[in-house]
């Protein structure tokens, strides 16, 4: 390396931190890794993952536009961390897309075992996913259609991180690599969305004509604050365009956007 580069760079750690290595392993941990990886990494799959129950106390559809966008954003609905651990029996992280960023509170993405079977898993936890988050699904994506493994994606975002910095990482460069990854994956693809389906940020996620939907969620190209603005509405008629948008989990099965909606 450079006289003048800074050792610490070069380290483990930091190839972790920049997003190019999934995890620093012991030593003494190295067999038992390599072990769980092979197991879940050898096992092929034609079957499509079967979307997870719903784990929200109100299995009852919302009343209108406005109640599933409020019931989406209430911070008792479970999460993403809540539905990975009802699904799997054990599961391994990835992380990093390989160009410098990470997105450790935004995007999940990893392997784990359902079912006696291995599926791959791409989860938004609630959060404005950035341009990493994006970068790393796609990875994900790509290397279960190379291995055979289906694949669960959880959508669950307001949107995508639209601030500068997400600009200056491509952010929209991002969003395109993961809808092309799901549009071009052989392997199948099973998306439930579990709260926030907003904007493109949570339909490059999205599978097509495998796509589910919980009774706490909705699923829009725009919240409905933001198309009221576009319209020059006053906010008094943000409830009013949640409902024209048709955003509720059983308006999107009636437009046949979604395949059907998932009980507990």
């Amino acid at each position: 390396r450079p006289a003048d580069a800074d050792p610490a760079a070069y380290t483990a750690e930091a190839q972790l931190a920049a997003g190019a290595a999934d995890a620093v392993v012991r030593p003494e941990e190295l067999r038992e890794t390599l072990g769980r990886w092979l197991r879940l990494l050898t096992c092929p799959s034609t079957t499509p993952a079967p979307p997870p129950g719903a784990l929200g106390e109100c299995a009852v559809l919302p009343a209108t536009g406005w109640d599933a966008v409020r019931r989406a954003r209430s911070p008792q609905r479970p999460r993403a961390t809540a539905y990975l651990d009802a699904y799997f029996t054990d599961r391994a992280a990835i992380s990093g897309d390989r160009c410098g960023g990470t997105d450790p509170h935004g995007m999940l993405c990893g392997f784990g075992t359902h079912e006696g079977r291995t599926v791959a898993y791409a989860a938004q936890t609630g959060t404005a996913t950035r341009p990493a988050g994006y970068r790393t699904a796609a990875r994900l994506i790509r290397l279960a259609d190379r291995l055979g493994i289906p694949v669960l994606t959880l959508v669950d975002t307001p949107g995508a991180a639209n601030d500068a910095e997400a600009e200056r990482q491509g952010a929209g460069a991002a969003i395109a690599d993961l809808f092309a990854a799901v549009a071009g994956a052989r392997t199948p693809v099973t998306t439930l969305v579990i709260g926030e389906g907003g904007s493109g940020g949570a339909l490059a996620l999205a599978a097509p004509g495998n796509t589910w939907a919980t009774p706490d969620s909705y699923f829009s190209v725009i919240a409905p604050e933001l198309a009221a603005a576009i319209l020059k509405r006053p906010p008094r008629e943000v409830e009013a365009t949640a409902d024209q948008l048709r955003i509720r989990p059983q308006d999107l099965v009636e437009l046949g956007v979604i395949r059907g909606t998932v009980g507990g």
